[in-house]
Parts: C-alpha cells; sequence; structure tokens
C-alpha cells in the first residue's frame, strides 16, 4: 500500500509547529514507535508460530506474557517501547536487541523507505 495523499494529510492534520513533526512527542517519534513495536509484536509472532489469540497457541506450552518497557536513544532523543515477551523467556528480538541502548539512524530509515514507495506493511 503506498501512501496515498489522503493518509498524508490525515497525518498532517494537526500539524501547527516544526515541533508538531519533529519534536519529542512528534509525528515522525509516534511513527517510529509504531514501528518498532509492531516490528517486535511480528517476530514474537514468528517465535511462537500462531497469531495472537489463534487456537494453535492453547496448550502449547509457551505464549505471549505481557511487555516490558524499554528506553533507547536516538538521534532524536529518547523512546520509550513496550517490548512483548513469551511466558518461557526464550524469545530473543532481533530489531531490537536484548540489553541495546542505542538506535541511531532509524528515522532516516523510515523516511528513505517511505520516499522510495515502500508500503507501510
Amino acid at each position: 500500500m503506498p501512501i496515498t495523499p489522503e493518509l498524508l494529510d490525515e497525518l498532517l492534520k494537526d500539524y501547527k509547529s516544526p515541533d508538531d513533526m519533529f519534536g519529542d512527542d512528534g509525528l515522525l517519534q509516534q511513527l517510529t514507535k509504531a514501528v518498532v513495536e509492531r516490528a517486535l509484536q511480528g517476530e514474537l509472532t514468528h517465535h511462537l508460530g500462531y497469531e495472537r489469540h489463534g487456537p494453535a497457541g492453547k496448550n502449547s506450552g509457551n505464549s505471549r506474557n505481557g511487555k516490558s518497557s524499554k528506553t533507547i536513544k536516538g538521534k532524536r532523543g529518547q523512546l520509550h517501547i513496550d517490548v512483548p515477551r513469551d511466558r518461557n523467556s526464550e524469545f530473543e528480538p532481533q530489531f531490537i536487541k536484548k540489553g541495546q541502548t542505542r538506535f541511531d539512524g532509524f528515522d532516516d530509515k523510515i523516511i528513505s523507505m517511505y520516499a522510495r514507495g515502500m508500503t507501510f506493511r
């Protein structure tokens, strides 16, 4: 799904100043948080082998077990994310590894992917 002008209009409807876009709680920070958390959820789904609330997970011995908070630092400041976890503590995220505290260059990567026509999926 390409980024449509309508989608951009929806994202930018409350834009009043550069801080709304690039500030500590600006649009870019919110997009980064959403993409990172979605990628981590996808990794956990792949690790467990079934979708959230899927029947394959019933009595499987390992399941989702909430999430833990983590703060990562990047070019635009600190970002507080929720990292999902599994009951057996076997999940090793690859996108933001355990113990990783720095996350540089991701904002630039997101912008360049969208500029090249990367879909939201």
